[in-house]
């Protein structure tokens, strides 16, 4: 697994390591993680050499990638979010390709969509014209697993993540990470000022969701995953306002407002639900989590790693 530290990665870790075994399953970032987590190999993945290398030591069949810049943190600095996730990619197929690796996964993102996509229920096969770098990269992302995979056989998957929402690592700099930071907050027993206004909608997903997705699409067998750029997701949809409701069930004194910065125009241009009929149809995707469900899961999360450490 590349990116093994981020949200998604920290996450996914014990699940693979579940289903394969904690001693076939390695992950690999820019820095180690805490020790005692299964084995890690230090890696940068826009040096083509050290990925290969780790690939051909340990006899890797599956790369999850899952390094990228999110789209908040990417404009600050678009060449070289550009840079870093093209890169990463490229050598990511790459090695795939000269290893004959069975299985690629590379994730893409509601980033993607821009204002020629129908807000609502987003439909699998529209208009792609990202407003941001991050969504620029990951339809070029998209196009490159149709690519190899139509130019050299290679089975290479991909899920559009929407906002994706744990407890399990700190937010990683994107336009939905409000959400998580409310939650923190909330526990804190602190007020939080929200970046978009309140009644922006946007679909997210809870992390255990996102997980079993991931899980169910890389091991359905290959005639059943029909889609070669990226599978639509989603979870749930909502907005600011909903999000604070449903956490004041939690804690009723909890204050939040709103003041809207560039992350705004990012949300605007996204849609406000999915329609993931595809995904749902070829490897029998179905959601378990409505808002009520992760916001309890959410609390009860945090105040055992809070309890933990």
């Amino acid at each position: 697994m590349i990116g093994a530290n981020g949200q998604i990665g920290t996450a996914l870790m014990p699940v693979l390591q579940n289903v394969y075994g904690a001693d076939h399953v390695i992950a690999s970032d820019l820095f180690a993680p805490a020790p005692g987590n299964g084995i890690f190999e230090k890696l940068d993945a826009t040096n083509a050499n050290e990925l290969a290398g780790i690939v051909k030591k340990y006899k890797v069949t599956q790369i999850y990638h899952l390094a990228a810049i999110l789209s908040a943190k990417g404009e600050a600095d678009p060449v070289w979010a550009w840079n870093l996730n093209m890169q990463t990619l490229l050598n990511v197929l790459e090695t795939a390709r000269a290893f004959d690796l069975q299985k690629v996964f590379v994730p893409s993102s509601i980033a993607v969509f821009g204002a020629h996509a129908q807000k609502e229920q987003t439909l699998q096969n529209t208009y792609l014209d990202p407003t941001t770098v991050y969504g620029v990269s990951k339809v070029a992302s998209e196009n490159w697993s149709v690519y190899y995979h139509k130019r050299f056989g290679m089975d290479i998957r991909s899920l559009r993540y929407p906002g994706v929402i744990s407890y399990q690592s700190m937010p990683g700099g994107g336009t939905t990470d409000y959400a998580v930071d409310m939650y923190h907050k909330a526990l804190a027993n602190e007020d939080y000022v929200c970046y978009l206004t309140p009644d922006t909608r946007l679909p997210m997903i809870y992390m255990d969701d996102a997980l079993r997705a991931t899980i169910s699409l890389m091991e359905a067998p290959a005639e059943q995953v029909k889609i070669r750029s990226s599978y639509n997701l989603a979870g749930l949809s909502f907005t600011p306002a909903d999000l604070l409701q449903a956490i004041r069930v939690h804690f009723p004194d909890f204050k939040c407002s709103f003041l809207p910065d560039f992350r705004q125009s990012i949300a605007d241009s996204w849609p406000g639900s999915i329609d993931d009929n595809e995904a749902r149809k070829d490897w029998g995707w179905k959601p378990a989590f409505d808002l009520e469900r992760m916001t309890t899961a959410m609390f009860s999360g945090l105040s055992s790693l809070l309890s933990k450490y």
